[in-house]
């Protein structure tokens, strides 16, 4: 049914109905994000599996949050209300191989659809770490990868279709709406409940990833674009002990003529002879192949294997954004609380990110360095190092992940915000009486 007809049609006895069908289609599962440090503060959520059914979910309801994969650490996606999960909206809608762009639900995971492009000849720019986080929340909250020369998840956004405040499909995309459409891409879903995206594609290609242990961050101090350039896709991991860089994970296009054996040693790091976690010490078996062996795009760029949960999630996680320039000094900056972060942190993962046009990534209109924290699940330890290392990275703007922990105040964060103003005029548009906003909204782009 599209959207003239459902219109059409539509009455209070087909709208109860849905909304019927949608009562009973709560979610009865444990109401915790991904990690478990996070309870949901409403049992009211609805997991729509057609566009007519989240119309009429978003017209019933003053107050609601979209609820993507729940991997966020934060309330981002939290409501005291309604809660409309994209897990029931999950198909793949039309691929379009003259122009090269796949359209698909919100819902669907990036584990669901990278095959699938595949056997079609066809690849994402970029891949998260994990495979198993939903489409619509990586690119509302700007997730990434990592390479100097990829953007995050969201830049291979063409086009979005989201149903707004008053219950209307809207769609924007890159060709025709300009500006509205990279205010709306990473949208932290304050503008609607996002339900297609339509993202560009490239043709397939295959990858290898070598991973080297030990080198001495003094190698960054001159090398650090170089060293985070070697690759199509690098990793630092370090646990901040004796200056030291842990692993560096290097992922590669493979090309035929590549030589079969790896370079023993790389900026004083040497290379491993088996398969590493990111965590030295725990199995490698839930990881991505290493050791230069060839294997399909979307089976190296993650860190860990599609077909395998990475971890139990018990875990805290916190993401901070610098410019590139400045990724060798804000590490530093980091190393000078090694004493207190080490005893509480599991590792952290140091990569980079392309700039872009998107008016709420971090990357807008500059190149990244990324520095990402996965911490024990120590909760009072964790915030109370958080604002000192916001303290130790505010000479180079930092900005947080908006998925993850973070201490920063609104009037820091707002300031650093350069397209904040028309962002929320762009709500004002298409949520004026502040459906979508919740209390992390509220808070951090409204607060004072």
């Amino acid at each position: 049914m599209n959207k003239r007809t459902f219109l059409k049609t539509s009455s209070a006895l087909v709208t109860g109905s849905i909304i019927s069908q949608l009562m009973a289609c709560k979610e009865r599962d444990a109401r915790t994000n991904w990690a478990g440090n996070l309870t949901y503060s409403t049992d009211n959520v609805y997991t729509p599996k057609t566009v007519e059914e989240v119309q009429a979910m978003v017209k019933k309801y003053d107050k609601l949050r979209a609820l993507g994969s729940k991997h966020s650490f934060n309330t981002i996606a939290d409501s005291m209300d309604n809660q409309i999960s994209s897990a029931g909206l999950n198909k793949i809608v039309a691929l379009d191989k003259a122009n090269s762009t796949v359209t698909v639900e919100g819902g669907i995971k990036y584990g669901e659809l990278c095959k699938y492009l595949d056997d079609n000849g066809f690849a994402l720019h970029n891949l998260a770490s994990l495979p198993h986080i939903s489409v619509a929340g990586a690119c509302a909250t700007a997730t990434h990868g990592s390479g100097v020369k990829n953007g995050n998840l969201a830049t291979a956004v063409s086009a979005i279709e989201f149903v707004d405040a008053n219950g209307n499909i809207v769609n924007l995309s890159a060709a025709k709406d300009g500006d509205s459409f990279h205010g709306a891409v990473v949208g932290l879903g304050t503008l609607g409940i996002v339900t297609k995206l339509t993202l560009n594609l490239i043709p397939t290609f295959s990858m290898k990833q070598v991973v080297y242990r030990n080198l001495p961050m003094g190698e960054l101090e001159k090398n650090f674009e170089t060293i985070m350039s070697s690759g199509y896709s690098v990793s630092l991991f370090t646990d901040w002990s004796n200056k030291n860089v842990n692993e560096v994970w290097i992922k590669s296009r493979f090309e035929e003529t590549d030589a079969t054996t790896i370079a023993p040693e790389f900026y004083g790091a040497m290379a491993y002879t088996k398969n590493v976690h990111p965590i030295e010490a725990l199995s490698a078996e839930n990881c991505t192949e290493q050791m230069g062996v060839k294997g399909p795009w979307y089976e190296r760029m993650p860190h860990f294997r599609m077909g395998f949960t990475p971890s139990s999630g018990k875990e805290l996680q916190a993401e901070y954004f610098v410019p590139l320039e400045h990724g060798y000094k804000a590490m530093m900056a980091i190393e000078q609380l090694h004493e207190q972060i080490t005893p509480h942190l599991f590792i952290t993962e140091v990569r980079t990110m392309a700039a872009d046009e998107l008016w709420m990534s971090p990357g807008y209109h500059q190149a990244c360095a990324i520095i990402h924290f996965t911490w024990k699940q120590e909760k009072d330890a964790v915030m109370k190092l958080l604002p000192l290392i916001e303290q130790q990275l505010a000479p180079f703007n930092a900005r947080p992940h908006w998925g993850k922990l973070f201490t920063m105040s609104p009037q820091v964060l707002q300031s650093r915000i350069e397209k904040l103003d028309d962002f929320k005029k762009l709500i004002a548009q298409y949520d004026p009486k502040d459906k979508f906003r919740n209390a992390f909204i509220g808070r951090n782009l409204f607060g004072s």
